[in-house]
């Protein structure tokens, strides 16, 4: 999501798959580790397009989330007032997660 190296997330092309088609798209994602319910929450939006709007209406909301990390089940929801549908899971992600903290390399002196 950022250039930090501490923060998890994707931004960048990503594919819907449905039982019959799969669209192309751009998707920015975040997450963080839930301490309470022992897992990982992961969430972020879809960006609009013709083909992303005719899944939604079309019913199509249950999708395969693939992205160059991985691919997740997850579904179309909450379109924002862009035509930005929200996506969101729980547990394994659609790219990597950072299991420890990087440490910044220290600086030389000349």
């Amino acid at each position: 999501m950022s250039d930090a190296p501490d923060e998890d997330g994707y931004e960048g092309p990503a594919e819907l798959i449905t039982d019959d088609t799969s669209v192309a798209v751009e998707v920015k994602l975040g997450g963080h580790f839930d301490p309470i319910s022992g897992s990982y929450n992961w969430y972020g939006r879809v960006a609009s397009s013709p083909e992303v709007a005719a899944l939604v209406e079309g019913g199509g909301r249950k999708v395969i989330l693939r992205t160059p990390y991985a691919e997740v089940e997850t579904a179309l929801s909450d379109v924002d007032p862009w035509g930005r549908p929200r996506v969101e899971g729980f547990g394994a992600t659609p790219f990597e997660v950072l299991d420890h903290l990087v440490e910044p390399e220290p600086e030389q002196t000349h």
